[in-house]
Parts: C-alpha cells; structure tokens; sequence
C-alpha cells in the first residue's frame, strides 16, 4: 500500500472539510470566505493549524513569566491558543484589522505592555492589523522554521506572547517597507500615548 503524499492529504482534508461546513448553518463572519481562501487560512483548522503554527518556546526569558494554568487565568480560550500556543486568527474576522484611530497606543493582551503607537498601522489588506514598526524595545523577533520556511516571528518583550510575523520588501509605502503582521486579538487598544504604562 502506498501512503499519500502530503498535498494529497491537504486536498482529502479541505474537502472533508467543505462538504461538513456546507451542511452546518453558515455564520455570518465566515461567509466572506471562499474555496480559494481556505489554504490561506489553514491555521484556524485545528488539526492543520497544530502543523502550520511555530511550536512554543519555553526557553525565551521575558520579565513576565507565568505557567500555563496561570496565563489561563488571565486569558480566553482564543487569547490563551494564539499568544501562549502561537496559534493564528483566521483572516478578516479580528477586532482590529480595519481599526483606523489617529492616535492612541496598541498594548499586549496578556501583559498590557505598550507595543504599537496608531500612527505606526497602515492599511495592508491582508486580512490582520498591520504595522510598520513598534515601540522601541516593546517587540522582539525570533526566527521561525516551521515547515522548512524561514519567516521572522514577533513576541512581546515582557511576556513572550506570541504577536505575529515580519515581512520585509513588499513594497508598501511606508518608511521601514515592514509589514508587522499582527493577530488582533494579541492586542489591545488605549486612547493614551502608553508613556505611562512604558514608565511603569
């Protein structure tokens, strides 16, 4: 017996997939998505969102260390799979990516440290709130393998939460040509400029 190639195994998934979400009611978030879109967003499929997401690190030294039972305190079950496990909202469905304020100051969800000014998002439509830079300091990166690719992923420097990945020379028109891809809900948002809290 020969055992299926990898692609095949994606195929046979995605369309086990698609006859079972045809069946189920169709929410009104997730109409918007099509055929083509669904390998996009691999990682909100569980099984296969285990197999595209970076693997935890539990060697990275941040200021804020907590267990899993205590981050699970503190975050949902969405907050607690995307920060803590480095899972990946699905596309065009977070709080934050059409989120356009003038002024105001992106934070951590986990630890309320500030990452974010509003002056440094920019409108990518990629489907996750985009940046151009961070907060000095606020954001660290590390090299991510996964799947034989290598793509540089962003944590916050106080807690290690997982934020997203950097992209470099897309072309967008922004001064550093990076494109901090972020998943909204690794984010908060406050009206104020984050001096206090950087301070604190």
């Amino acid at each position: 017996m020969r055992i299926p190639s990898f692609p095949t195994l994606v195929r046979t998934f995605y369309t086990i997939t698609n006859a079972t979400s045809r069946a189920l009611p169709q929410h009104k978030a997730l109409l918007p998505f099509t055929r083509g879109t669904a390998l996009k967003s691999m990682p909100t499929i569980p099984f296969l969102g285990s197999l595209f997401s970076s693997a935890p690190s539990r060697d990275m030294s941040h200021p804020v260390q907590k267990s899993d039972d205590e981050w699970q305190a503190v975050l949902n079950k969405e907050q607690f799979r995307v920060l803590r496990e480095k899972g990946t909202e699905a596309p065009f469905t977070g709080e934050y990516d059409k989120h356009m304020p003038s002024s105001g100051v992106y934070t951590c969800a986990a630890c309320d440290a500030p990452l974010y000014k509003a002056t440094h998002k920019f409108k990518s439509g990629c489907g996750w709130p985009a940046y151009f830079d961070s907060i000095p300091g606020a954001v660290t990166r590390h090299t991510d393998r996964t799947f034989g690719m290598a793509r540089t992923e962003i944590v916050c420097s106080n807690c290690g939460g997982h934020l997203g990945h950097v992209f470099k020379g897309e072309g967008y028109p922004t001064p550093t040509d990076e494109r901090h891809c972020v998943n909204s809900v690794s984010l908060r948002f406050g009206e104020g400029d984050g001096e206090e809290k950087s301070k604190a």
